[in-house]
């Protein structure tokens, strides 16, 4: 007897997504306070997209049974689907330096090929429903992550140029712990800069700073620019992560 509606795109399986995307949300959000490369999105995407291929694995073939036998097994290719997505996925990826780029990108590639899988398996309400879940995740999150607190273990680089001479890096540090960051790594370039105007000294030292606080590093960085001798001031975190 021939099969002819494919099953398991009901309340449970949807129970089932629901609970694959809360999940993967909460360890996304740990992920986002830590600022970790990878972080809310990514991980909510993952775990979703993963949940959504084992629904289809499980029911997305019933249409093609024949008396409880599986005449064409077609889950194979299913299966060879995930890895050559796998493959376009990380040709997404970049890293330079400490910032990732692409990760969010490759893993809505990979969400994409799960929903095309269930169009193909004759699951169009899980395919509506993992497509409403991706737009949620795009627009919705990154409101989310920007509400979430702030590690104080976050390291954020500041990159300080001032005048040589005047033990201006005694007060920058100064400033640094007045504003309840520490310094982890310090490292000073002293380029030989000869500033024409009179009455100024002759070189201009840029020293690179990794601190760590839970304070605004733009409150701190602009606290920094007001200290007389300092020339330029930028700030930003090193474990940012674009997209």
């Amino acid at each position: 007897m021939w099969i002819v509606e494919p099953s398991g795109q009901g309340w449970l399986q949807i129970g089932e997504l629901g609970l694959a995307f809360l999940l993967s949300a909460l360890i996304g959000v740990e992920r986002e306070i830590r600022h970790k490369s990878a972080g809310l999105r990514t991980y909510t995407l993952v775990g979703f997209g993963a949940a959504l291929i084992m629904l289809v694995s499980k029911y997305g073939f019933t249409n093609i049974l024949v008396n409880n036998r599986v005449v064409l097994d077609p889950s194979r290719i299913a299966a060879q689907i995930v890895t050559g997505i796998g493959f376009i996925g990380g040709g997404l990826i970049f890293v330079r330096r400490d910032n990732v780029r692409g990760l969010t990108t490759a893993a809505i590639v990979w969400l994409t090929a799960a929903i095309g899988m269930a169009c193909g398996a004759g699951l169009p309400i899980l395919a509506l429903v993992v497509t409403a879940g991706h737009f949620v995740v795009v627009f919705a999150f990154p409101l989310i992550a920007a509400r979430l607190p702030r590690s104080r273990w976050t390291p954020s680089l500041l990159q300080v140029s001032y005048e040589d001479g005047r033990e201006i890096l005694r007060d920058v540090l100064i400033t640094c712990t007045e504003y309840n960051f520490s310094v982890s790594r310090l490292k000073v370039d002293r380029a030989s800069q000869t500033v024409a105007q009179s009455g100024q000294p002759d070189g201009i030292v840029t020293v690179a700073l990794e601190v760590q606080g839970v304070g605004a590093i733009s409150k701190l960085a602009a606290r920094l620019a007001d200290i007389e001798g300092v020339v330029a001031v930028t700030a930003g975190d090193v474990n940012v992560v674009t997209d």
